[in-house]
């Protein structure tokens, strides 16, 4: 490393350590702050990104441009353009969560103990999170809408492929802020693409309370190594789809043809359909016209090779990869019992779902399955906050604590007890 970039290096460690000291000190107004102020907030920025959709649509452009000239895949390209529809949908989410209840200050029903306390719960922020982020310029305005509500400041550290597209959303959010009022260190995004900034985040346990990695497996495995803070992470979508024994098949088909092609770069996307041995026979070639019409390549294991002679075998690699694009795995099955085991063996606890006309095995797979989201006869592009009815996300959990799945406004908070007494002491 050249003196200069040590110079460069210590400027940026700096900068993120100036940034969580103001977010420090912004939570302090933040988490007191009144509903009608962050709804404020929250509906001026949805203005701003909608009366900037040209300079969004411009910036965005230059991200696409020079993504192209990297050799991004198809996938990243994906996640991060942004359409009029986008920018749109951008807006629209924060609305949708400004018109949802505020769950700071409340408090749970009241526990009157013998002693004579009252001992209740209080919804309260987190206080001060660092969302580290690939590709999706909207993770910004979700990050900063859903923040905002719960009462939190963010800090936003977005990937270098979205560097100008970020920065423009990140614009629209300061004017935000600014006409409800709020301090403008309550949403704050790294102005930098320096990748010291992230080992800089990640040991600022003295600001920071929680961190939320949004991107590929290398990002989230570096976080969850490196992070002095909780890390409220998802690892791979490798999401199953199971057709089940007496499913209708023909329905099933448009079920799993929506999994897999709503769109191929989400994480929510089927990877791996699992079929009833009792049924594969009469719903392979529906599967494979349907396929075929999308252009998804298929790839099957022995059974299913029996079934469709000269489609490429599946390897055992296969049923742990998330393909992020037109690529999908057949596994012909015996039962639910060994769907539940291929789920349980290779799925990334994310979204799973069975198609079925049986009520017993559905309440079986619900109450076995080990996901976020567990999903009866429906697609597992479903696996969104805003189908959720949270607004927006701003990620989906797959850790075992605190929440699970798409992580909206109150997924961002947590309880303290609040003790009421009459001079009680104890004996």
């Amino acid at each position: 490393m050249t003196l200069e970039d040590k110079d460069m290096t210590s400027q940026v460690l700096a900068d993120v350590n100036a940034m969580g000291k103001a977010a420090r000190g912004a939570a302090a107004v933040l988490s007191v702050a009144d509903t009608g102020q962050k709804n404020l907030a929250l509906l001026a920025m949805a203005d701003a990104i909608d009366a900037a959709a040209s300079i969004l649509l411009a910036a965005n452009a230059k991200d696409l441009a020079a993504a192209r000239v990297k050799g991004i895949d198809a996938a990243l390209l994906d996640r991060l353009e942004l359409t009029p529809a986008r920018i749109s949908g951008m807006s629209e989410g924060l609305r949708s969560v400004a018109a949802q209840a505020d769950p700071i200050g409340a408090l749970s029903a009241t526990d009157r103990r013998p002693s004579g306390l009252e001992i209740a719960r209080m919804r309260v922020p987190l206080g001060v999170i660092g969302v580290i982020y690939e590709s999706r310029p909207n993770v910004t305005a979700d990050a900063a809408g859903l923040c905002i509500k719960s009462g939190n400041v963010v800090i936003l550290r977005g990937g270098s492929e979205a560097f100008n597209s970020n920065q423009a959303v990140a614009e629209c959010v300061r004017q935000g802020l600014q006409k409800a009022g709020l301090p403008e260190a309550a949403v704050q995004l790294v102005a930098t693409t320096d990748r010291a900034a992230v080992g800089a985040l990640l040991a600022m346990d003295e600001y920071l309370d929680v961190i939320i990695p949004r991107g590929g497996k290398g990002l989230v495995k570096r976080i969850s190594e490196e992070a002095r803070v909780p890390v409220i992470k998802h690892l791979d979508g490798i999401c199953h789809v199971f057709i089940d024994a007496g499913a209708d098949l023909a329905r099933a088909v448009e079920v799993a043809l929506n999994a897999k092609t709503y769109r191929y770069g989400i994480c929510g996307s089927m990877e791996t359909l699992l079929l009833h041995g009792d049924e594969a026979e009469r719903v392979l070639p529906m599967l494979v016209d349907a396929f075929a019409a999308k252009e998804v390549e298929l790839r099957g294991c022995e059974r299913t090779l029996a079934l469709v002679p000269g489609m490429v075998a599946a390897t055992e690699a296969d049923w742990d990869t998330e393909y992020l694009g037109p690529i999908l795995s057949i596994r012909v099955v015996d039962d639910m019992d060994a769907a539940m085991q291929h789920i349980a063996r290779h799925g990334s606890a994310h979204t799973d779902a069975i198609v079925t006309n049986d009520i017993g095995r559905a309440r079986r797979f619900v109450r076995q399955v080990d996901s976020a989201s567990v999903m009866v006869n429906a697609a597992t592009c479903f696996a969104d906050g805003a189908e959720y009815g949270l607004g927006a996300e701003i990620g989906i959990s797959t850790n075992r604590m605190h929440v699970r799945g798409p992580v909206g406004v109150l997924g961002l908070t947590t309880e303290k007890y609040v003790v009421n007494g009459d001079y009680t002491t104890r004996g």
